[in-house]
């Protein structure tokens, strides 16, 4: 996705780095089509949902680890910088990196959906497009507020060709290659 002319940065990648690296635990700063963006800290119920997912990830597909709050430089996208709920990799993958790490080798991006005014435009738009134009796999969006899972994937021209979205409670399959079955029943005590 192209920004337009009237698009602008509001600070540099670099200067954004210095503040990420000094913020306070109890923040979460991401730099996503040039702004800086502020996650909020996740609910009990949003850290059941990954640890859900950990826990199949580590049962189906042990030699994969599913990373939480990986910080992933989204360059393809405005310089972006990323901090997902979880980020599919080969175990080790990680291991040497900073905080910033290149989405080179990454199988799939999950977002959880939190209860705030920025999730649609964040998780539902910006994000996405970022993960396509980095050519991430697979983004699978946890989306509490509809109650439904969307696999977006085959990422082309920075779009996500394939997107099709399943209701909590149902088997959902997920395309290579995360290759994984969720079952996804237990999802349902985690909406309000």
């Amino acid at each position: 996705m192209t920004p337009s002319p009237a698009d602008h940065a509001q600070m540099s990648v670099e200067d954004f780095e210095q503040i990420a690296r000094t913020a306070p635990k109890t923040v979460k700063l991401e730099f996503v089509n040039g702004k800086l963006e502020v996650k909020p800290v996740p609910d009990g119920d949003h850290d059941e949902i990954v640890l859900w997912l950990q826990t199949l990830c580590m049962q189906h597909r042990p030699e994969l680890g599913l990373y939480a709050e990986r910080g992933l430089r989204i360059e393809a996208y405005r310089k972006g910088r990323a901090v997902p709920d979880g980020v599919l990799a080969p175990r080790r993958h990680f291991v040497g990196h900073g905080l910033w790490s290149d989405p080179e080798g990454v199988l799939m991006v999950v977002e959880v959906t939190s209860y705030d005014s920025d999730t649609d435009r964040r998780d539902r738009n910006e994000k996405r497009d970022g993960y396509a134009a980095a050519g991430i796999p697979v983004y699978l969006l946890i989306d509490r507020d509809n109650g439904t899972l969307t696999v977006y994937s085959e990422p082309l021209n920075g779009v996500y060709q394939r997107q099709p979205s399943y209701p909590f409670g149902t088997d959902v399959q997920l395309p290579e290659p995360a290759s994984l079955t969720l079952e996804t029943e237990e999802l349902t005590a985690y909406i309000r």
